[in-house]
């Protein structure tokens, strides 16, 4: 059902600003303020572009009173997307910090969080890693200690139970998200829902009214959405926070990525970078190489380093 607020029926080809709230395929949901009506449009693009992604701001054109046509997407101030040999995939746009969401169980990919935090360096998103699940008190320990390379570069780990104690992640993660656009990725079954549901009031009915409008039926975790959260959370001089929850997925390509983004997006390598004794040094199998003697030394985790090299390669494997 698309909803609008009482006031002046919209008129068809009538221009609007609005926000993307959902994409499924090249289908979109924009929430847009018409006049004095605030409405949830099904949109398309002209021809067969795709690259709008949930957290643009658009212009666009009124084609019914349910319907528009984006015709121009504004300046972003971040774009998240993954990408593998052939295509990108949009994950959000104008997100300022990503929550990296795994749990106790099961058990997690340390490739997909050190992927996404090479996206998020990578496109200058403050990253946070939330351990759910922390209730099932046997796998915490081994858990805590997979998390320890990642705390030790820094990123915060946050430890919640969305189902065991609901009011301690509330109060641990409001204040996190309170000002700021933030997307949650991970696996399936790590508990996004979960964490989604108690913190947005009413997401299972914004849910099924996505749904609908986007014509994906009951596979409501195909698609990325944007939930606007409710302004009394929010501090009298932040801004308006928005949280957006995205499907689960187990690979995290990185293709788009080049040698020098790679290279500065893993934050241990900072402080041996130009260090190597030769300026075009990449960090593989050079002689004095800075960053393979942290490596040798355990300065720079060995897991780590490889993935760099897997990413190096990947991004060798574009198609010009």
């Amino acid at each position: 059902m698309v909803e609008h607020s009482k006031g002046t029926r919209p008129s068809q080809q009538q221009n609007s600003n609005g926000l993307v709230i959902a994409a499924h395929g090249r289908h979109y949901l924009v929430q847009a303020k018409v006049g004095d009506a605030s409405l949830k449009l099904q949109c398309v693009t002209r021809g067969k572009k795709s690259d709008v992604a949930v957290g643009d701001h658009v212009k666009l054109k009124l084609t019914s009173f349910n319907q528009g046509v984006i015709e121009s997407i504004e300046e972003r101030n971040s774009l998240l997307y993954r990408s593998d040999q052939y295509k990108a995939k949009l994950l959000a746009a104008n997100i300022t910090q990503l929550f990296i969401v795994v749990a106790t169980e099961p058990s997690f990919s340390d490739d997909l969080i050190s992927r996404a935090l090479v996206a998020a360096e990578a496109a200058s998103i403050k990253a946070h890693i939330v351990l759910n699940k922390t209730d099932i008190i046997e796998a915490l320990g081994k858990t805590r200690q997979r998390l320890q390379m990642y705390a030790d570069l820094d990123y915060l780990v946050h430890e919640v139970s969305a189902r065991a104690f609901p009011e301690q992640t509330c109060a641990t993660l409001q204040p996190l998200l309170a000002g700021q656009s933030t997307i949650l990725i991970g696996q399936s079954g790590m508990g996004k829902s979960s964490l989604i549901n108690l913190i947005v009031p009413d997401a299972d009915i914004a849910v099924c009214e996505i749904s609908a409008a986007l014509d994906t039926g009951k596979h409501t975790t195909t698609f990325t959405r944007l939930y606007e959260m409710d302004a009394t959370d929010q501090s009298l001089d932040s801004n308006p926070a928005n949280i957006i929850d995205s499907p689960g997925f187990q690979e995290f390509g990185l293709y788009q990525l080049s040698e020098g983004m790679l290279e500065r997006a893993f934050v241990e390598f900072t402080a041996y970078l130009g260090k190597c004794k030769f300026y075009n040094c990449h960090h593989l199998i050079e002689p004095d190489c800075a960053i393979l003697r942290a490596v040798k030394n355990n300065s720079i985790s060995p897991m780590r380093h490889q993935l760099y090299v897997q990413l190096l390669h990947e991004s060798s494997q574009k198609p010009y």
